[in-house]
C-alpha cells in the first residue's frame, strides 16, 4: 500500500498472489486431521492462481500461470482445486468490483495482412528488453546482497526514491505508478506514439522500485513497458491506429514473457484483459518470439533466479546455524 500510494513502479498482483497463497496455507493448517488432507504445496499453488485471477479478473490466466510457472507436476493432481479456487476468487472479485476488464476493449479491426512481420519485430525488441531488465534486476539484487551494513541498504533505498522523484519532477512523471494509465492512454486515445523515452522510463521505474526489496508485483510494470515499446515500434512503422493497438498488445505479451519466460500465461493474461480473441494467434506469436530472444540474453527467468537465490540463502542459514562440517553442509543442500 505504501509503494502504491508513493507512486512506485510496481504492480498489485505480486502481493495479491502472496497474500492468497498465505491464506490457503493457513486454511490448510486449520483443516481437521479427520478430513481429507491436501499437500501444502498444492494449497499454496492453488492460492496463487486464485490471487492472480482476482487481481486482474483473468481466470484462465490464473490457471495457466499455475500450470506454466508455479509447478512442473501434472495438472491432474490439482486441477479441481485450481478450477474451484479461481472460480470462487473471480466471482468474489466481480461481486465487489463488477464484471470489469482490466484494460477494456481496444479496437483491433481491419488489420493489415502483413502485420505479422511488425509483430515479430516488436516482439523481438520487447522480449530482448524484458530479458535485459530481468538480468539487471538480478544483478542489482546480487550486488545488494553483498552489502554488509544495514545503513548501506537504507542509503540505497533512499537513493532510489530520490532518483525516481527527480525523474518524475524534471523529466516525465510517467515513470511513476504501475503503468496502467500509460497502457490505457495508448490503447484508447489517438495518441498512439509515445516516443523512445517512454519505454526507457518504464524500465527504469521497476528497476529502481523492485530492487529496493519493497513488496510489489512485476507483471503490471512489465506490461506497461511492453506497451510503450509496441507504441514506439508502431511509430517507426507509421501504422494506423488499429494496427498500432495490436503492436501495443504484442509488446505487452513479449516484454512480460521476457521477464517470466511464460509465453502462454502472458498471452492469456493480455487476451483476458482486453477480450480481443480475434488476435490470439498474434499474441501467441509474440510470446514465442519473445521467449526465444530473451533466452539469448539470459537462459533463466527472473523467478528462476530469485528462487535459486532464496534456496542459497536457506542453505547458508542452515550452515551458519549448525556449523560448517560436512554433515551440516549436506543437510543444508538437501533442504
Amino acid at each position: 500500500m505504501l509503494m502504491v500510494v508513493g507512486g512506485a513502479a510496481i504492480g498489485r498482483e505480486g502481493p495479491t498472489i502472496q497474500i492468497a497463497g498465505c491464506i490457503f496455507r493457513k486454511v490448510n493448517q486449520l483443516i481437521p486431521k479427520s478430513w481429507p488432507q491436501v499437500s501444502k504445496k498444492n494449497m499454496i499453488m492453488t492460492g496463487a492462481a486464485a490471487g492472480l485471477a482476482a487481481a486482474f479478473n483473468t481466470p484462465l490466466g490464473g490457471i495457466v500461470f499455475a500450470v506454466e510457472e508455479l509447478t512442473r507436476t501434472h495438472i491432474n493432481y490439482f486441477k479441481i482445486a485450481i478450477l474451484s479456487a479461481v472460480i470462487i476468487a473471480g466471482l468474489t472479485a466481480q461481486a465487489l468490483l463488477g464484471p470489469y476488464l482490466y484494460l477494456g476493449f481496444p479496437n483491433v479491426s481491419n488489420l493489415s495482412p502483413y502485420i505479422f512481420f511488425a509483430v515479430i519485430a516488436a516482439s523481438t525488441i520487447a522480449g530482448f528488453a524484458g530479458g535485459l531488465m530481468s538480468k539487471w534486476i538480478v544483478g542489482i539484487l546480487k550486488w545488494k546482497s553483498r552489502l554488509k551494513k544495514i545503513s548501506w541498504e537504507i542509503a540505497y533505498v533512499l537513493g532510489c526514491a530520490v532518483v525516481l522523484v527527480l525523474i518524475a519532477m524534471f523529466l516525465n512523471d510517467s515513470v511513476l505508478g504501475s503503468g496502467k494509465e500509460q497502457m490505457t492512454n495508448l490503447l484508447f486515445t489517438d495518441e498512439k506514439y509515445g516516443g523512445w523515452l517512454a519505454p526507457v522510463l518504464r524500465i527504469i521505474g521497476p528497476l529502481l522500485s523492485f530492487t529496493t526489496g519493497a513488496a510489489g508485483g512485476v507483471f503490471a510494470p512489465s506490461l506497461s513497458a511492453g506497451a510503450c515499446i509496441g507504441s514506439w515500434c508502431a511509430e517507426m512503422f507509421e501504422l494506423s491506429n488499429t494496427n498500432s493497438n495490436l503492436l501495443i498488445l504484442a509488446g505487452m505479451v513479449a516484454f512480460l514473457t521476457g521477464v517470466t519466460r511464460s509465453p502462454f500465461t502472458s498471452a492469456i493474461l493480455v487476451l483476458e484483459m482486453t477480450d480481443r480473441h480475434s488476435v490470439i494467434f498474434h499474441l501467441m506469436l509474440a510470446g514465442i518470439v519473445a521467449v526465444v530472444v530473451a533466452s539469448l540474453v539470459d537462459r533463466r527467468s527472473l523467478y528462476d533466479h530469485l528462487k535459486h537465490q532464496y534456496m542459497n540463502d536457506l542453505e547458508n542459514d542452515d550452515i551458519r546455524a549448525g556449523g560448517v562440517d560436512d554433515k551440516t553442509k549436506d543437510k543444508g543442500a538437501a533442504r
